[in-house]
């Protein structure tokens, strides 16, 4: 509990702001019907949203992940260790609630109830079907990915907020999309979190000091023979 406390001391403004998320996503919730919000969304459709929601849900990718590691590798190297964990557990995750719950997607719950005319598409993007709705995958590791990132940043406060903004991006993008329904974007942000979290939290266990060198740091010494707490 202790280093949870740190996490968010360090992290206030992360968190403070996804708290906001959280609670305007919950008032969303309580107020709304299943497929409320991907029809507003569909309703006001424009070409730049499209390009912007389909760019932005490129971020909760495998591509953002191998973006994030070359950062990550420039600060140090146990945050770019530890984030293909976490990569990997965001993957098992979402597989085995997709599993569980078997939540109909937005286009096959409309198709159902005979209201898929009134869905209008985005052009070029290929909409998924079938019972793998709930939770968001791509919200997941959106929100795992870029929580990982706020934590192991320096700079705390607009990085913070920064990365909270991608990572809500990539969830609304799913909305937008006709791909998910707001609350598998809602509880797949709370997995994401909860996931990089505990990731960021075991990664502090070990106490080598190469680990808090950067990539370039760490070659340079190892050519040297100096690596410090290698042994």
């Amino acid at each position: 509990m202790r280093q949870l406390h740190k996490l968010y001391l360090e992290n206030a403004w992360f968190f403070m702001g996804y708290l906001l998320f959280l609670l305007i996503g919950g008032g969303l919730l309580a107020l709304m019907e299943t497929g409320d919000m991907v029809l507003w969304f569909s309703a006001r459709r424009s070409e730049p949203a499209n390009l912007l929601f389909t760019f932005a849900t490129q971020l909760g990718e495998p591509i953002a992940f191998i973006g994030v590691l070359l950062l990550l590798s420039g600060i140090a190297l146990r945050p770019a260790l530890y984030l293909p964990v976490l990569g990997f557990c965001v993957t098992v995750v979402a597989f085995l609630a997709k599993k569980a719950f078997r939540h109909s997607r937005p286009l096959a719950y409309f198709e159902d109830a005979g209201l898929a005319a009134q869905l209008v598409l985005v052009p070029g993007v290929e909409v998924h079907s079938g019972a793998t709705s709930f939770p968001s995958g791509h919200t997941m590791a959106g929100f795992a990915l870029f929580a990982f990132l706020a934590f192991a940043l320096p700079y705390k406060k607009w990085a913070g907020l920064a990365c909270l903004a991608l990572a809500a991006a990539v969830g609304l993008s799913r909305v937008y999309l006709a791909q998910h329904f707001f609350k598998d974007v809602y509880f797949g942000s709370f997995l994401g979190v909860a996931l990089s979290a505990s990731c960021y939290l075991l990664m502090q266990r070990p106490k080598k000091q190469w680990l808090d060198l950067n990539l370039w740091q760490a070659l340079r010494s190892l050519r040297k023979g100096e690596l410090p707490g290698a042994s």
